[in-house]
């Protein structure tokens, strides 16, 4: 009896695996990438990156809908139509600047991570 105590705990804990998805950590990246509308999906299809589909797009979206407010992401809009700003704001010394920074570059790499 002990023995299928044992063997049935062990498939237990075997099935468990970890949590996709969680904000933040991207260790776990889901196998189908999300989809989303929104501002910056919105700029993406209008860029002229050759790179832009729906599905990408919408993935990245996604993805700041998980790591950007809606006054982050409408300030990562104009990004696409002027990479200057994405510049002057990386080189900035205000504090302001340097928060959405920190905030667009997790958000940059978590959707490398997830849309490609």
């Amino acid at each position: 009896m002990t023995r299928f105590s044992t063997l049935g705990m062990m498939l237990f804990l075997a099935g468990c695996g970890g949590v996709h998805g969680f904000k933040g950590d991207t260790r776990h990246v889901p196998r189908i990438a999300p989809m989303a509308t929104g501002p910056i999906s919105t700029a993406c299809l209008t860029s002229d990156r050759k790179a832009r589909s729906r599905a990408l797009c919408g993935c990245i979206q996604a993805v700041a809908n998980e790591t950007l407010s809606g006054s982050e992401q409408r300030r990562a809009v104009q990004f696409y139509s002027d990479p200057q700003s994405a510049q002057d704001t990386r080189q900035s010394n205000r504090s302001g600047d340097e928060r959405f920074w920190r905030a667009y570059t997790a958000y940059s790499e978590r959707a490398d991570l997830i849309c490609r």
